[in-house]
């Protein structure tokens, strides 16, 4: 069998020849694990949430095990991190990055610029006691400027959608390199043994990635959707033929199989490790389910999180609203990481109503989730940040008809909230038009030191040794932003 692919373990009343294990007594350890799928449809489970059974390459350190919770570097507030990806690219002088002179300058041409400005068609204005200038399009995330750092000055050097997202999932354009959920679970551990340390609501299976480092660290992806029931949103979380008892004879069948032959024979890290797999998915069945029923809130929070701001799904409900929503309870439940793939941003046409429609997808929610975390104490110890791949143009693109904005690397905007951010500042500068950053340049490398700072970490010693050499988030780069950090 090949052990980097994925199958289904079929059950039945009596065929788990586990039940037997004289029957198998010409097997080897891995293909007597491997042939009996331990627990609840044990491989398709584990594989499911990122914990493939074929690629944990380290074994448990600790009584817990590689998820075991650790203290950072330093003492920070934040503990958790949810991240809202704007996928698209979202413009920076519609949302973020108030520019009068490219709209005094409308249609004309522009000093340093190919093509005609084109101004943006959203008022700004000065909100909170901060009086940071927010656009008409963030109504709901206005409110709650004061807790929020926006960042005016970052870049990328690539501005392709994929590439791009790329780099700013895992700081590496080209190489694969692990995410940076992958990096902070490694860190930290998970508060929750029974549950993911990170999980993404949708997205590219490169934002979740761990490369390198142990399996166990792969974000756990669920595609969420509001309109299909749990069974479906969580396959195979209940086995049709075998009880919770019966489960559990068998991992602890398994697991006193492998003391005996790590006793008698050798210790084999790749097994301890797909063992703690196995118990993962086990631990999982009831406290996923819990975390992912959103049925059991109130319907006045829900309201909040899925009718405010527009954006209607399924049922004229808001996705992106459920999304977060299932993001702050599994924030709750101690997941350590949850990244919530929204979209709408890729605005080349018709920006009067193509990035109005992308706002109202996210501005109810966001600041219903920002106000929701405040009112349960937990947004000093989240850091909720938004932000898409690239920028966008400041002059007119799209070819014929109403115009849009095309692809723009030189300036891109994002926000942070909670989690000891600083908040109520904008943070950076673009030149006058906002197609270039120019001030307080912010990198991706950057950006992400800085988060890593705001969750306890120096960037420059968080390592991994992997191929005779120590690998980090920032690779050889990135300077902290300390003016982000209360």
């Amino acid at each position: 069998m090949d052990p980097n692919s994925t199958f289904n373990c079929a059950f039945g009343p009596d065929s788990s020849p586990l039940l037997h294990p004289g029957s198998r007594a010409g097997l080897s350890r891995r293909d007597f694990l491997v042939r009996n799928g331990i627990g609840v449809g044990g491989l398709s489970l584990a594989a499911l949430f990122g914990l493939n059974p074929f690629d944990l390459n380290a074994a448990a350190t600790g009584p817990m095990g590689p998820l075991a919770p650790k203290a950072p570097h330093f003492p920070v507030k934040a503990k958790a991190i949810i991240q809202i990806f704007a996928g698209g690219a979202p413009s920076t002088v519609d949302t973020w990055d108030p520019k009068p002179e490219l709209v005094n300058n409308d249609g004309k041409k522009i000093p340093g610029y190919e093509g005609n400005a084109l101004g943006s068609p959203f008022k700004f204005e000065k909100k909170g006691k901060s009086g940071v200038e927010v656009s008409e399009i963030f109504p709901e995330i206005g409110k709650h400027i004061d807790d929020i750092a926006v960042i005016r000055s970052l870049f990328a050097e690539i501005p392709d959608h994929g590439i791009a997202a790329k780099m700013l999932m895992t700081g590496s354009a080209q190489l694969p390199k692990p995410s940076l959920g992958s990096w902070m679970v490694y860190g930290l551990g998970s508060v929750n043994q029974n549950m993911p340390g990170f999980i993404t609501l949708g997205g590219d299976s490169t934002f979740r990635q761990c490369a390198f480092l142990p399996g166990i660290y792969q974000g756990c992806n669920v595609n969420y959707d509001p309109a299909a029931s749990l069974s479906t949103i969580l396959a195979n979380i209940r086995s049709e033929f075998s009880s919770l008892d019966r489960q559990r004879r068998q991992l602890d069948l398994a697991e006193q199989m492998n003391k005996m032959h790590a006793a008698q024979l050798q210790k084999d890290a790749q097994l301890e490790a797909r063992i703690q797999a196995f118990e993962i998915a086990f631990k999982m069945q009831t406290e996923a389910t819990d975390a992912f029923d959103i049925s059991k809130e109130p319907q006045a929070i829900r309201d909040k999180y899925e009718m405010s701001g527009g954006g209607m799904g399924m049922g004229g409900r808001n996705s992106a609203g459920t999304k977060l929503l299932v993001a702050r309870r599994l924030i709750e439940r101690g997941v350590r990481v949850v990244q919530v793939a929204t979209g709408g941003w890729d605005t080349h046409a018709d920006i009067g109503n193509t990035v109005k429609r992308a706002a109202q997808g996210i501005d109810g929610p966001a600041g219903a989730l920002l106000q929701d975390l405040k009112d349960r104490g937990l947004l000093d110890s989240t850091l909720v940040m938004w932000g898409g791949e690239f920028g966008r143009t400041v002059t007119a693109g799209g070819g014929a008809g109403a115009p849009g904005r095309d692809h723009n690397g030189k300036a891109m905007v994002a926000w942070m909230a909670g989690g000891g951010v600083k908040g109520g500042q904008a943070y950076g500068a673009t030149d006058e038009f906002g197609g270039r950053a120019s001030e307080n340049k912010m990198h991706v490398h950057d950006l992400h030191a800085t988060i890593l700072a705001l969750m306890g970490f120096d960037h420059t010693k968080l390592i991994y040794n992997y191929n005779g050499r120590p690998f980090r988030l920032t690779d050889n780069f990135g300077n902290v932003a300390k003016e982000l950090i209360a």
